[in-house]
C-alpha cells in the first residue's frame, strides 16, 4: 500500500505501480595496448514513472483527507508545478496492511511530462501518467574583478556560493484535517520517526492525537 505526496499533496488513489530508475554515468573508453575500460563517475540523476488515477466520483478506496475534490483539482496543481519551474518534495510511504511502514521515498524532484488519458472504459475519470527527474541543487560563483586607478594591477575576488535552492523549513506548521504528526515530520523534518521529539516539544501527551488549527513548534 502506498501513500503518495507531491509538493505536499496527498493524491486520493495511490499508483499500482512505482519504476524507478538510477540513471547511469559511467564512461567506457579504448586504451591503446589495453583494451576497453570502465571510468566509474557518480550515479546520474533517479527517474521516476507511475499512472494515477484521478477520480471524478467520491470511492471509498479513495484517500480524502482533506475532503473529495474532482480530477480538475489535482490537474490544475500538475499544471502549477510543471510551469513553476522549482523543485518540489516527492514522498511515497509503503505500508504494511496494518499501517506500519516498510521504507519510505523523500528527494526533490521537477515534473519532467505528464500525460492526461481519457477513456471510455475509466467512466468520468482520468488516468495521469507521470514523470519526475530527481534535483540536485547546485550553486554559481561570481567573481568580481576590480581595478586600481594608481596602477594595472587588478584584484579578483571571489564571492561566496550562492545556492539556487533557498527553500527553507518553517518554524510552525497550522494543523488541518487529515493531517498526522507523523506526516507533519515526514514533510517538514525528512523523517517521520521524529514525532515523538516534536510532541515533547508541544507539550503533546498523545501524539497521535492532534486537532485542525492547533499550531505544531517544528524546532
Amino acid at each position: 500500500m502506498y501513500n503518495l505526496f507531491l509538493d505536499g499533496l496527498q493524491f486520493p488513489v495511490a499508483p499500482s505501480s512505482l519504476n524507478t530508475r538510477i540513471n547511469n554515468m559511467n564512461k567506457t573508453i579504448t586504451l591503446m595496448d589495453y583494451g576497453e575500460v570502465n571510468m566509474l563517475k557518480r550515479t546520474g540523476l533517479t527517474d521516476f514513472e507511475f499512472e494515477l488515477l484521478l477520480p471524478n466520483s467520491k470511492y471509498p478506496f479513495a484517500v480524502y483527507p482533506n475532503g473529495f475534490q474532482s480530477a480538475s483539482f489535482y490537474l490544475e496543481k500538475l499544471e502549477a508545478l510543471k510551469f513553476a519551474r522549482q523543485p518540489f518534495r516527492f514522498i511515497v510511504n509503503r505500508m504494511k496492511p496494518k499501517g506500519s511502514l516498510l521504507f519510505d521515498t523523500n528527494i526533490l524532484v521537477s515534473l519532467e511530462e505528464y500525460e492526461i488519458q481519457e477513456d471510455a472504459e475509466n467512466g468520468f475519470d482520468c488516468i495521469v501518467s507521470i514523470k519526475l527527474k530527481q534535483y540536485r541543487s547546485y550553486g554559481t560563483k561570481k567573481v568580481v574583478i576590480q581595478s586600481s586607478m594608481s596602477d594595472d594591477k587588478k584584484q579578483v575576488t571571489k564571492q561566496p556560493t550562492r545556492p539556487t535552492d533557498d527553500k527553507k523549513t518553517p518554524k510552525t506548521h497550522k494543523v488541518v484535517k487529515g493531517d498526522t504528526l507523523w506526516a507533519i515530520c515526514k514533510r517538514y523534518l525528512g523523517n517521520g520517526n521524529k514525532y515523538p521529539e516534536i510532541a515533547k516539544l508541544n507539550g503533546i501527551k498523545n501524539p497521535h492525537l492532534i486537532y485542525p488549527g492547533q499550531v505544531i513548534k517544528l524546532g
